[in-house]
């Protein structure tokens, strides 16, 4: 079924007044009279309609889909179209929370005018991730953060932290042995890792786990640590 994300007061409408964009990706699609659409607001709210013409008619009742567990993804900024990949990929894996963070080897560098235009556009990346993939939770992009600033947060959570230790961490799953069901957030570095200093600082509000016996890129380590966390979520659920 193809979906639009619309504003929550679109779905009390019977013809809701779609945005230019939605309006473009209907002629994209070239739907058939009839054919129907869910529209969903991000926020668990969604609605059928019924395509009538370059209009969408209200086909059902507006019902709400369950809160799915909290799922906190803290990463360093990556590189260019990683980065995209990054947030898409952690969208369709079921987080509800994405925290762009600045550490000291972070090779991407924001200038402050540029903070709100760039969590703008990853924001809609994530928005179209959301459509695609099904969810009715759309997870919010974060203005970034420097890694220091965003300790306490990790603190509230069972944070794993996903980083080179000496001696190695032991392997995620014993890790998530210890997790009781409270929220999770995955904290994961830039390509350099931490620095010492961040890493003695992350060692106090999270619990390091290994992601096997290879060095992941950046990306890899957000995808593969999200994909255990998720299904260590699910299995519980």
């Amino acid at each position: 079924m193809n979906r639009l994300l619309v504003a929550s007061a679109d779905l009390a409408v019977e013809q809701p007044e779609l945005s230019r964009e939605n309006r473009q990706h209907l002629k994209v699609l070239r739907p058939e009279p009839g054919e129907i659409f869910e529209l969903f607001d991000g926020a668990g709210r969604f609605r059928a309609y019924r395509c009538d013409g370059d209009r969408l008619q209200a086909a059902g009742a507006v019902a709400i889909a369950p809160r799915p567990p909290e799922l906190a993804l803290f990463a360093c900024i990556a590189k260019g179209s990683r980065w995209d990949w990054t947030l898409e990929k952690a969208t369709e894996l079921g987080v509800t929370q994405i925290v762009p963070l600045v550490s000291e080897r972070t090779i991407v560098r924001l200038d402050p005018s540029d903070l709100e235009p760039k969590r703008e556009r990853w924001q809609r990346i994530v928005d179209d991730a959301a459509r695609q993939c099904g969810t009715r939770w759309v997870p919010r992009v974060e203005t970034p953060a420097k890694l220091m600033s965003a300790l306490p947060q990790l603190r509230e959570r069972f944070t794993v932290l996903g980083a080179l230790t000496d001696p190695p961490s032991p392997p995620i799953l014993k890790v998530m042995a210890g997790w009781r069901g409270e929220a999770l957030a995955l904290a994961i570095g830039p390509e350099g890792d931490f620095s010492p200093t961040e890493l003695e600082a992350l060692m106090t509000v999270s619990h390091p786990a290994s992601f096997g016996n290879t060095i992941l890129r950046t990306e890899t380590a957000a995808i593969f640590g999200l994909g255990v966390l998720g299904a260590c979520q699910h299995a519980r659920i």
